[in-house]
């Protein structure tokens, strides 16, 4: 089947569902045509799972009917990562009676194994495997397929930063239809042509990925003159940083883009930083926490072999306001550092100082052991009655309602929860003890988009040193300043253009290695080739300091130069003061010139 053309593979005509008495799905009516790749968002429990299941054929509606094209093959990645129990990788993902040179010829199934890091389990039987790896034998097996719908449900799980540009420019690159589930934002922009949103028991269609779902859903909120005065102002405050930023990957916009820039005349930057960063050094002084000539290892292995060295005599200053984020390979050590920052790991014979006002807050992947059966709102009161965040002072249930519950559902036994809910729950706690120093150990994991947005909005007011781990290329491009990566050569590594250069010395690390597997033979560097080159963590800290030092003083000239400038012409009839003014602006204007000449060779030391 071509793509391109209109031919529907599968259509669904009012279709409803229902668990209880709750509905999930009320006369929905979708389809979804050859070759066309939707993303599906909504808030959890929202009902986008069912109607994948449904238009699959894994579960019946209640009412309407489903309608698919006789002879097409569907295949489908549910989040449960069921395998057949005593098989191996190799069994699943290739078939049991595949000869290994059937497969090993085939560029393809090659570049589908090793792009989700299967290649190393082949022989691994399903059952010793982790819920992660599971979910990447389960993708695997259908990518291989020639299916013509693949139905995906949160692929992007368990996946770092590499795997998920791997499997965008995969997905984009096949010929099939697509239903993706995914609260990965730039996996959505990246490879979803159109948007449904599932949201009280209805599906809302729009033209495009994120980029161009948020534009439209701010057009929404601004004609339907919508009582929800916040999700108005988030999906105000979310566009106007997209349209700051660089230009949208997906197709064009199909509405009015002029309503849409209304929306965003008068919306400030999501983030005043330079307010920000004076109100972080007044609450944490000149240090926030520092790790000097340190050495760090992975925890030792099971039998007691000592862990493999991550980083050594690496000095790493975390500035008040800092906004890091942290990338690298899953087992790269990302974790093991945030635990040295939080002092768990030692760094001898190096030494971690920390501030003597560091409130530190963190938020690690294991969930919080806590009473099941106190409610939400007693969890979240047993640390704090009240929190400041920036200028505001919220009580436990404000903040507790910011982060997606809702007053009924903060009387919920913590028990009931979901894991995504534990998951906020477990957030809500940390901000409530007041931290001025956040380490955030993939703090996206389980949440929707719309608590995403939530999270990033309370995070765009909180004043204090930020550190990040996540998988979520979005989520690090929004919040954070910086980027630092770990490759494995025992360094930390400055990346001034963020996750594209992390990728490109990825990618360029990987060809290295084949070429070097290959055997000896030399090969030429483009002349146009990126430089992997970076600074060290210390040199970073050096060039950062002298660009803000520079910047400081171009305000202060200029301001100068502006009351220089009024106070001649006041001055007109006055000759002798007017010749000693013109003499102060000359050297403010020679001192102007050399603060820009300092601010671009730092400025050319980040890049």
């Amino acid at each position: 089947m071509a793509p391109g053309t209109n031919t529907s593979l599968v259509v669904a005509e009012k279709i409803s569902k229902s668990f209880g008495i709750k509905p999930l799905l009320s006369e929905v009516s979708v389809g979804v045509h050859e070759g066309e790749r939707i993303g599906v968002v909504g808030l959890n429990g929202g009902g986008k799972t069912t109607l994948l299941e449904i238009i699959a054929g894994i579960t019946e509606p209640d009412s309407g009917r489903v309608s698919r094209v006789g002879g097409i093959d569907v295949v489908t990645v549910t989040q449960r990562g069921e395998l057949p129990s005593g098989a191996t990788v190799s069994d699943v993902v290739l078939g049991a009676d595949i000869a290994e040179h059937q497969w090993a010829s085939d560029a393809r199934v090659r570049g589908i194994l090793s792009g989700l890091g299967v290649d190393e389990l082949l022989e691994r039987g399903v059952d010793a495997l982790s819920g992660g790896q599971r979910r990447r034998v389960a993708l695997a097996a259908a990518l291989i397929t020639e299916a013509d719908l693949l139905i995906l449900d949160e692929p992007t799980n368990h996946l770092d930063i590499e795997g998920v540009a791997w499997l965008a420019d995969h997905l984009v690159s096949r010929r099939s239809a697509l239903v993706v589930v995914t609260h990965d934002r730039w996996f959505l922009d990246t490879v979803a042509q159109r948007t449904w949103e599932v949201h009280s028991g209805g599906v809302d269609e729009y033209e495009g990925g994120y980029n161009d779902w948020v534009f439209a859903r701010a057009e929404r909120s601004r004609l339907a003159d919508a009582a929800e005065e916040r999700r108005r102002n988030l999906a105000r405050k979310e566009l106007a940083w997209l349209r700051r930023g660089p230009p949208a990957r997906t197709s064009k916009p199909k509405y009015r883009v002029e309503a849409a820039e209304k929306l965003i005349a008068n919306v400030p930057p999501p983030r005043d930083t330079v307010t920000l960063s004076a109100f972080a050094k007044r609450r944490l002084g000149r240090v926030a926490i520092e790790l000097e000539n340190a050495h760090v290892s992975a925890p030792a292995q099971s039998d007691g072999t000592p862990g493999r060295t991550l980083l050594d005599e690496t000095t790493w200053r975390l500035a008040p306001g800092e906004r890091i984020g942290l990338v690298g390979v899953n087992g790269s050590g990302k974790s093991t550092l945030l635990r040295a920052l939080a002092g768990e790991v030692p760094v001898a014979p190096g030494r971690r100082v920390v501030g003597k006002t560091v409130e530190l807050g963190w938020l690690r992947q294991e969930l919080d052991d806590l009473d099941e059966s106190m409610t939400v709102l007693d969890a979240v009161e047993d640390v704090a009655g009240t929190v400041m965040l920036g200028d505001k002072e919220l009580s436990a249930s404000q903040l507790a309602e910011r982060l997606g519950f809702a007053p009924a559902r903060q009387r919920t036994p913590v028990g009931d929860l979901s894991g995504g809910e534990r998951r906020r729950l477990q957030f809500t706690r940390v901000l409530m003890a007041e931290p001025n120093v956040l380490l955030l150990d993939e703090p996206t994991n389980d949440l929707d988009i719309d608590t995403l947005q939530q999270l990033e909005d309370l995070l765009d007011g909180w004043a204090g040193t930020l550190v990040v781990i996540s998988h979520d290329r979005y989520l690090i491009e929004r919040i954070c300043d910086s980027t630092w990566a770990l490759f494995g050569d025992e360094k930390l590594t400055n990346l001034p253009r963020g996750i594209d250069a992390y990728l490109e010395r990825r990618a360029a690390e990987a060809n290295a290695s084949v070429k070097k597997t290959a055997g000896p033979k030399s090969v030429a560097v483009p002349r146009n080739s990126v430089p992997t080159s970076t600074l060290s963590a210390a040199e970073h800290q050096l060039a950062r300091k002298a660009a803000s030092r520079a910047e400081r003083q171009l305000e202060k000239l200029s301001k100068r130069e502006n009351e220089l400038h009024t106070a001649m012409i006041d001055a007109a009839v006055d000759p002798d003061k007017l010749t000693a003014l013109n003499t102060e602006l000359q050297q403010v204007l020679v001192d102007k010139e050399t603060a820009e000449l300092e601010w671009m060779e730092a400025a050319e030391l980040l890049e």
